[in-house]
């Protein structure tokens, strides 16, 4: 029987990292829910078993429900009549499958209903979750925005809010507007403070909301009257049940068609305001961006994934000339290269998501005690790491994603560009990643800062002093080499002190860190399991030292004159 968890083991691999342990002890807090909840862990042996049986859970729902209703899902789509978005028979099916085995909440706490999981498995959900139906992610994956109402709202929110998601309520982040979209701070969706009532009544459109008739929203509101920045925004809750929004339009999108992409009309809804005033685009959209990207790197992953599961099932079934494709060295190399893309981006996801744990685990224990002078150093330490690298993963992965998905097609040949593969399905829902939740342009923009203050550096020495298995040792060099040319371009760059020439290259000087970064990861994951990922390590490193002497080139020959030619 398949299973999306057991038939990847690559997935079970990221469990076993060493800084899983410090994550659980800090999640669990010496687990003490173990005297309240009789489905609490014991130790960490038992936690990571708990990880792994939900996983489990997860591989089968994904395998026998989520993935044979995405075909049909795509064709279907929701639809909207009378202000009201339904689903489609088999993305209330999937939701169904999902809430009944309690895979709904599965970060929060168990007080409020839900598993207290760190968000390492909980991105392995979303990474298979997204590999099966990648539409059907944006719904189930939206869970994450109770981390925002439990990060943020007091503690009557909370339990009236997180426990519904955690039963299985779904939830939306309104923030797009038709004139405001990269550029948040032109928010002008109208909150108005009634006196006489005590609350807050919202008016306006919202744009390109993703499930946006969901049960639960997070609004961005321009809350004080007569600003236009960023500075007079705030944060809301929403209740569908008090009404007040209609369901204008459904967009007809290219891919990831099961989830709604709604325009909203909010006339007179009543909401209640999250957190404090005025910190809604500084504070909270900001951590709630971040969590979305780092959904949006699992969903790349997960896509890329299936995207490697086509086509190599495609090479090995299709014959030509008396042989199966796969033999063909033509083929082979670019499935080599998809699975070492793969692997890269998905070591790059769990070594972020083990970044954002500890810091975020921290954080929640500095709302109940005075960290110690230790856990503050570590908590800034692991909240720079996560900042750094989220960009990085939601950047690159989606890159690949796409990438992965071009030449899924490529390897089907003809048949790949009709609708009876899934990988036409999958080329269409891959497209979204390097867009939705800060273009790829936009995560280099937020990477570009850790090129000049060398932080990627700094990490990247950090990864060189660690121990490597013998026979990869070579690889090593060759990504020290790597970091030498991305240095010397950095320096190059930067002692113009020209920004449009930093901005110009920035990209570039991006990937070539990204670049030798998923090469050292990948080399430490091959140390630790050779079988799984010693090709990978292998082939990617190759890759990614043609792709950083490509850059370098392009940025040695370079010269502030040629900025002219670009800008006609």
């Amino acid at each position: 029987m398949a299973n999306y968890y057991t038939d990847t083991p690559e997935l079970k691999h990221y469990l076993n990292h060493p800084l899983m342990k410090r994550i659980v002890e800090l999640k669990e807090r010496n687990y003490a829910d173990k005297d309240t909840f009789d489905y609490a862990p014991v130790d960490f042996e038992d936690a990571i078993d708990s990880y792994g049986k939900v996983l489990e859970i997860v591989g089968e729902i994904c395998a026998e429900t989520i993935a044979p209703n995405a075909e049909d899902v795509d064709h279907d789509g929701p639809t909207v009549a009378n202000g009201r978005a339904t689903y489609a028979a088999g993305t209330a099916q999937n939701l169904e499958a999902t809430t009944k085995a309690g895979l709904m909440g599965m970060s929060m706490p168990r007080r409020y209903g839900g598993l207290n999981f760190s968000n390492v498995p909980y991105m392995m959900a979303a990474d298979m979750v997204s590999s099966a139906d990648a539409g059907f992610e944006n719904l189930w994956g939206l869970q994450d925005c109770a981390e925002t109402i439990y990060e943020f709202a007091n503690e009557d929110q909370r339990q009236r809010y997180i426990t519904r998601v955690c039963a299985g309520e779904t939830m939306s982040m309104d923030l797009t507007e038709p004139d405001a979209g990269s550029d948040l701070q032109a928010v002008m969706l109208k909150a108005t403070y009634n006196e006489q009532d005590r609350c807050w009544y919202l008016n306006g459109v919202k744009r390109f909301i993703t499930n946006g008739d969901a049960d639960i929203h997070l609004v961005l509101a321009r809350s004080e009257e007569g600003t236009r920045d960023g500075r007079g925004l705030s944060m809301f809750i929403y209740d569908k049940r008090n009404g007040g929004v209609t369901v204008r339009r459904i967009e007809n999108k290219m891919g990831i068609k099961g989830s709604p992409t709604c325009e909203l009309v909010y006339k007179n809804a009543k909401a209640e305001l999250c957190g404090d005033r005025k910190l809604g685009l500084i504070k909270y959209v900001m951590a709630l961006m971040n969590g979305a990207r780092l959904g949006i790197a699992a969903q790349s992953v997960g896509l890329s994934q299936a995207a490697c599961n086509e086509a190599l099932a495609y090479a090995k079934d299709r014959k030509q000339f008396g042989k199966a494709i796969i033999g063909f060295p033509a083929v082979a190399e670019i499935l080599s290269l998809m699975k070492a893309k793969l692997d890269a981006s998905r070591a790059l996801l769990y070594e972020t998501t083990r970044f954002v744990d500890i810091y975020k685990a921290l954080d929640d224990i500095a709302k109940e005690r005075k960290l110690t002078p230790e856990e503050k150093q570590e908590q800034k330490t692991f909240a720079k790491l996560a900042d750094s690298f989220t960009p990085l993963s939601k950047g690159m992965s989606s890159e690949y994603a796409n990438q992965n998905a071009y030449d899924c097609i490529q390897i089907h040949g003809g048949s790949g560009f009709m609708k009876d593969y899934a990988c036409e399905r999958i080329y269409r829902d891959a497209r979204i990643t390097s867009i939705y939740e800060g273009t790829t342009q936009l995560q280099v923009v937020a990477a570009i800062r850790y090129v000049t203050t060398g932080a990627y550096l700094n990490r990247i020495c950090e990864y060189e002093a660690m121990d490597v298995a013998p026979e990869l040792e070579g690889l090593k060099n060759r990504l020290k080499d790597m970091a030498g040319k991305y240095a010397a371009a950095v320096e190059q760059i930067t002692e113009e002190k020209d920004q449009e020439l930093l901005d110009f290259c920035a990209r570039r000087l991006v990937e070539m860190a990204a670049c030798t970064i998923m090469g050292h990861l990948l080399l430490q994951d091959a140390t630790a399991n050779g079988e799984l990922f010693g090709t990978s390590a292998q082939v990617y490193v190759r890759y990614a030292e043609a792709e950083v002497e490509k850059h370098i080139n392009f940025i040695r020959k370079f010269d502030k004159d040629a900025l002219a030619y670009y800008r006609k």
